[in-house]
């Protein structure tokens, strides 16, 4: 199985282009923070935990999300391959994915880096909050938060990632179809 990583900052279209990818590669999409909100509706023990994060725009703890990915690949191990949106997220997150796929024998491809200037992110933001019938989504604060989350975190994790795995980055604004060339362009 290989492991295609999607990155960049919420908003972005991680998950729109993600879809697009699934269709072209065969891949299975697995968006971590459509799991995380499968196991809050689900209110599971990791749900209600995660709840508590992601409401206030956090990230939920490391060690959390390594489980959780654990029991991700290993669900996922026959497929072709997957495309992951929303993991990792942190340095120590990066260093999880790699021990975790290390231990089942699996390669990670690339990372594809999605880049947005913050303020086209709160447009899109906004325009998703609009569509949207999440409830994360409402709160203008929490897309600041978020951003901010992600600058803090996720932007030392991929500047990490390149000691490590392929990254390559892409400019995101623009249509769809326009990012999604650019993506096809470098697989």
């Amino acid at each position: 199985m290989e492991i295609l990583i999607i990155t960049g900052p919420p908003y972005s279209g991680k998950g729109t282009q993600c879809e697009v990818l699934k269709e072209l590669l065969g891949f299975e999409h697995i968006s971590t923070g459509d799991k995380c909100r499968q196991e809050k509706q689900k209110e599971t023990e990791i749900g209600k935990i995660m709840s508590s994060y992601e409401e206030k725009g956090n990230l939920v703890p490391d060690a959390i999300m390594k489980d959780l990915f654990g029991e991700i690949l290993d669900k996922n191990i026959s497929k072709a391959g997957i495309i992951l949106d929303g993991y990792p997220r942190t340095k120590a997150q990066v260093e999880d994915l790699i021990e975790l796929v290390n231990l089942r024998n699996l390669k990670i491809g690339k990372v594809l880096n999605i880049e947005v200037p913050k303020s086209e992110l709160l447009i899109r933001a906004k325009k998703r909050a609009e569509t949207s019938n999440r409830k994360d989504d409402k709160d203008p604060q929490i897309h600041i938060k978020r951003i901010e989350v992600f600058e803090e975190s996720t932007r030392p994790a991929i500047e990490y990632m390149k000691s490590k795995i392929a990254v390559i980055t892409f400019d995101g604004l623009g249509t769809i179809n326009e990012i999604t060339e650019r993506i096809k362009e470098s697989l």
